[in-house]
């Protein structure tokens, strides 16, 4: 023991996981660069050697066996007995056809958020977005870029792909009758929640760039002829007329000021009766706990990539009053995710107007 009560490591096991956890950022790179050659696409149909790997990716031989080793060694290939590579079960998360791929998510974490998370010391010391520092951009602007905003909502699919089942069971939608999904992206939850909802019918409300792109993948999940397609700016208006309203992981992108902004222009298109659903990751109040790893992770994006952060319940619930709504209810679908239940405050105007 030493006289501060710790234990002298012998054995190097507090260096050793201390320098796990510094490099760590090599397995982030080393997943995105065989998202950005394919890897896993080519891996698919069976093995093949790291020359082989090479001649279809345009690769130098040596150094992509060496990447290859390092997949590896984080249990996304296996190294075969005659020295071909073929791909693991969480391999195949790489593949860009996948049912539950992860590939145009490696890209944006490799090509965008790699860079902002680089400039994390700006963002502590500022507590401003380190990608307005490093594109002069705001918000979401760098999706002006269509190629970074077609990876950008393809990665979106693939997150909402893999919490939308456990939104469906979480939260009833039946009797829903027109479903709009502000801030939606390519529609990938507004497509499970219409096919969960026969006799309902959607709107898909983005940006221009992510008009395309939408179209193709409702048309692509036979729920087209069921779902307006309608491009806008939720911080000028939204489509009114609809009785569910659905933010999934929108205001946690914003500053509470311009969380507000979304929050009243949809209180403006909301007739009295409407639900505004807010999809997000809640952090535990108060000294609940330690925060999962999961969720420290996303906030310190939210701070890099926007300035932003993710919000305890109470916090939604404030903003929400002052934006003249009344929160009716806060269910949990799963982990942190929470579906946050509210409508327009019938003394809104009173409130808003004293």
């Amino acid at each position: 023991m030493t006289q501060s009560g710790h234990s002298v490591d012998s054995s190097g096991g507090l260096t050793a996981r201390f320098q796990t956890l510094l490099s760590g950022a090599w397995t982030t790179q080393v997943i995105y660069v065989a998202a950005e050659l394919n890897v896993a696409d080519h891996l698919a149909s069976g093995s093949r050697t790291s020359a082989n790997l090479a001649a279809v990716t345009e690769s130098h031989e040596p150094s992509l066996n060496r990447l290859l080793h390092s997949l590896v060694a984080i249990g996304m290939c296996s190294h075969e007995v005659d020295n071909s590579f073929e791909l693991t079960p969480l391999g195949s998360l790489l593949r860009s056809d996948a049912p539950d791929s992860l590939h145009a998510w490696s890209l944006w974490w490799g090509r965008s958020l790699w860079s902002a998370w680089g400039n994390l010391l700006h963002s502590v010391r500022t507590g401003e977005s380190a990608r307005s520092l490093l594109l002069a951009t705001r918000g979401f602007d760098h999706l002006s870029d269509l190629s970074a905003a077609d990876t950008f909502y393809r990665a979106t699919v693939e997150l909402s792909r893999s919490s939308a089942q456990a939104i469906l069971t979480a939260y009833d939608f039946s009797g829903s009758r027109r479903i709009a999904d502000i801030g939606g992206g390519y529609g990938e939850l507004l497509v499970a929640l219409l096919r969960a909802n026969p006799s309902a019918s959607g709107v898909l409300f983005d940006l221009p760039q992510a008009m395309s792109g939408a179209a193709q993948h409702l048309e692509s999940s036979g729920i087209a002829g069921r779902c307006e397609l309608i491009e806008g700016d939720f911080f000028i208006d939204v489509p009114r007329g609809c009785d569910v309203y659905v933010l999934k992981s929108i205001l946690h992108d914003w500053t509470d000021d311009r969380a507000l902004e979304i929050l009243n222009v949809c209180g403006k298109a909301m007739n009295a009766s409407a639900r505004l659903l807010i999809i997000e990751q809640q952090v535990p109040e108060g000294s609940e706990g330690a925060l999962q790893s999961g969720l420290v992770v996303s906030d310190l994006t939210m701070l890099v990539a926007h300035g932003s952060r993710e919000r305890t319940y109470s916090e939604f619930e404030a903003l929400l009053h002052a934006a003249g709504f009344a929160v009716t209810r806060n269910v949990n679908v799963a982990g942190t995710l929470g579906i946050i239940e509210a409508r327009p405050d019938q003394d809104r105007d009173l409130r808003q107007n004293s």
